[in-house]
Parts: structure tokens; C-alpha cells; sequence
């Protein structure tokens, strides 16, 4: 399974890296740091799942969503954020967003969504 971590701070995408390297048959293809670059790299490796950021440059995460949607694409997209403001959680539900996590109090839940979609795909 493809993944890619979208996330502006390098710590933080060390930190999802290394939750997620438990994982057999998890493959993380990408590693960005703002929103176009990931659009991209999705575009690219086509992933079955993206962890985006919601703030990040040049594209925040809720645009990527917004355009991944647009363009049909099949990847899951969990959004995992420091934000996780009931308003925010609205708009990327709505947007299409398939998980929308608080990097505080849900980070360990990335397991869960690793777990869900390998179990998918047996």
C-alpha cells in the first residue's frame, strides 16, 4: 500500500514515518512539505492514501483535498492536523476528507486507518 505524509514540519513527518514503519506492505512513496508539491506527488504515484496537513504553503491541505476530489482521484486522504476545530472538521468532511485527526489527541488513530485499509485490501 502506497502512502504519502504531507506535512510542512519535518519532525512531524519523521514522527508519522515512524508510527507507520511498523506496517508490512506499507510503502511511503512521498514526503511533502506544501500543498502543491503533494498534489503532485499524488498525481505521480497515485497513493491509496495521503496524510495531509491542513496548514501548509502554497496549497493548504483543505484546497488538496478540495482538488483531489475534483480530479476523481481514488486516494483516501486523512486529514491530520493541529487544528481540529469543529469548523475545519465540517469542511473537510464535506470537501471528501475520509479521516480528519487531531495531531494531539488522535495521532495514534493513524494505526487504525493503516490497519482499516491493509484488512481492505487482503
Amino acid at each position: 500500500m502506497k502512502v504519502i505524509i504531507a506535512d510542512d514540519s519535518r519532525l512531524m513527518r519523521e514522527r508519522i514515518r515512524e508510527a507507520i514503519s511498523i506496517f508490512r506492505g506499507v510503502e511511503i512513496v512521498s514526503e511533502t512539505e506544501n500543498g502543491l508539491q503533494t498534489l503532485e506527488e499524488i498525481k505521480k504515484h497515485n497513493p491509496c492514501l495521503a496524510i495531509i496537513d491542513i496548514r501548509m504553503p502554497d496549497m493548504n491541505g483543505i484546497e488538496v483535498l478540495k482538488k483531489i476530489r475534483e480530479l476523481k482521484m481514488k486516494v483516501k486522504v486523512c486529514i491530520l492536523t493541529n487544528y481540529p476545530y469543529p469548523q475545519y472538521k465540517k469542511r473537510c468532511i464535506e470537501a471528501g476528507a475520509d479521516y480528519f485527526l487531531s495531531k494531539t489527541e488522535d495521532f495514534e488513530d493513524i494505526k487504525i486507518v493503516i490497519t482499516d485499509m491493509l484488512r481492505e485490501t487482503e
